[in-house]
């Protein structure tokens, strides 16, 4: 498990300041450090909310490349002149989407993406769960016991928005009750974000 660190501006203390690479997003992280290697110079990277699509994004634009977020919302002309600038510089272009279901009526435009590199954020193993939850907690300056870390892996769900949510409940209700994050701070956590008891796993 590693981190890349992130190009922060100035007084940029907004959000995470790495993104944890892990199983979910491996494959993605190496493709974008291969741009030459992308069809037409250009790739569409899509994957669930809070998956880190932004943070790579940036951290990809730190580094010369050309990118557009929310690409998929973008009017059509408009993001067929970035791709034919893009071919004209030679600068590579990361398209960002919010799902694989974009529907490009351009036929052009529809030709041209649909030869792109297609790049996808999956799902987080528990590996990358912990180093996760991890982040999130230092991101909080929460601290969390290897004990935390043991308890809410398996019971976590494997979703990064989940995980973001559940690292701040620990962290809301750590401090309502003005206790340290122990047990029955993570129980009821996990409680308030997945909405059920939680299984006495082993």
């Amino acid at each position: 498990m590693r981190q890349i660190a992130l190009p922060l501006a100035k007084g940029d203390d907004v959000g995470p300041e790495s993104i944890v690479v892990g199983s979910a997003n491996q494959a993605a992280v190496d493709a974008l450090t291969q741009p030459d290697g992308w069809p037409y110079l250009t790739a569409i990277l899509t994957g669930p909310p809070r998956s880190g699509k932004s943070l790579l994004a940036r951290w990809f634009a730190a580094n010369g490349g050309d990118v557009v977020d929310d690409a998929d919302a973008l009017e059509e002309d408009a993001l067929f002149h970035r791709w034919n600038r893009a071919q004209q510089e030679g600068v590579p272009l990361l398209l960002i989407a919010s799902d694989g279901n974009w529907e490009i009526a351009l036929p052009d435009l529809r030709s041209r993406l649909g030869a792109a590199l297609h790049l996808e954020i999956g799902v987080p193993d528990d590996e990358m769960v912990g180093a996760l939850i991890e982040a999130h907690a230092v991101h909080r300056s929460l601290t969390l016991s290897d004990d935390a870390h043991a308890y809410l892996t398996p019971r976590a769900e494997r979703s990064f928005a989940a995980i973001e949510a559940l690292v701040a409940a620990i962290d809301r209700i750590s401090l309502e009750r003005k206790v340290p994050a122990t047990m029955s701070v993570w129980r009821d956590a996990l409680e308030a974000v997945q909405g059920r008891a939680q299984p006495n796993l082993l």
